[in-house]
């Protein structure tokens, strides 16, 4: 089905760099655009404000982890990390969907607050310490480019994160992510907080500096834009 599309296909965009380089050979006219950003949207992060009240009752240290929660989480490292770090508070925000909900660990440290809406990300994310990203290493994470490491780095936290392949050769590439697994989560995490986390932010806010939705849309259109002049040329035929 995937080749009957590109087939028919004009144009092709992928959401990061690791499908880019999978397909690529399959069309001539193919281009990757991984996660862009609303950054004036997750700054409101850096600024005060009022901590939401289903979290104000949470200990620091918070490192907190938005998204959909299903089989790309890995629960056997969010478990571990609990288990380890007793005197961290490990914030878990989103829908649960495509997995039993009864699977995932529990602890007085883990605080499963469900799903939110996009406006309120902000006022959870600033009282934060840190982010982290504890996907699994499996197929369904194989190609993905989590859209939430620039938001994360965008409210001005710390991140770190699971060996996500766009995730190690960009953020991690450029040291603005730590990237661990199960044996040193400990260690890189509890280094991560005792750092200033205002230390990375010029870093931070050159390297986002070029991701708004805005610069995206007009690079693609401009493909597409391409694309249909081309269609509309009319082939010069030969005569016999």
């Amino acid at each position: 089905m995937e080749k009957a599309l590109l087939r028919r296909a004009d144009l092709v965009f992928t959401g990061g760099l690791s499908l880019f380089e999978t397909k690529r050979r399959l069309h001539q006219a193919i281009y990757p655009f991984p996660s862009s950003i609303d950054v004036k949207h997750f700054h409101k992060a850096r600024l005060p404000g009022k901590d939401p009240a289903d979290q104000a009752g949470i200990p620091h240290p918070r490192v907190g982890y938005f998204g959909v929660i299903d089989e790309r989480l890995d629960a056997g490292l969010v478990a571990l990390a609990a288990r380890t770090m007793p005197d961290v508070h490990f914030v878990m925000i989103g829908p649960v969907v495509k997995i039993d909900p009864a699977i995932l660990p529990k602890a007085d440290n883990l605080h499963w607050l469900g799903a939110k809406a996009y406006c309120d990300l902000p006022d959870y994310l600033r009282h934060w310490d840190a982010g982290w990203m504890p996907f699994a290493l499996n197929e369904a994470t194989r190609f993905i480019s989590p859209t939430k490491t620039p938001e994360f780095l965008a409210a001005g936290l710390p991140v770190i994160s699971t060996a996500i392949v766009d995730v190690v050769r960009s953020y991690g590439a450029a040291g603005l992510v730590e990237i661990a697994d199960s044996d040193d989560l400990e260690s890189k995490l509890r280094s991560m907080l005792l750092r200033p986390r205002e230390m990375l932010l010029p870093q931070v806010d050159a390297y986002l500096a070029d991701m708004s939705w805005e610069r995206t849309w007009t690079a693609m259109a401009a493909h597409i834009e391409g694309a249909y002049r081309r269609k509309k040329v009319v082939p010069l035929r030969r005569s016999a």
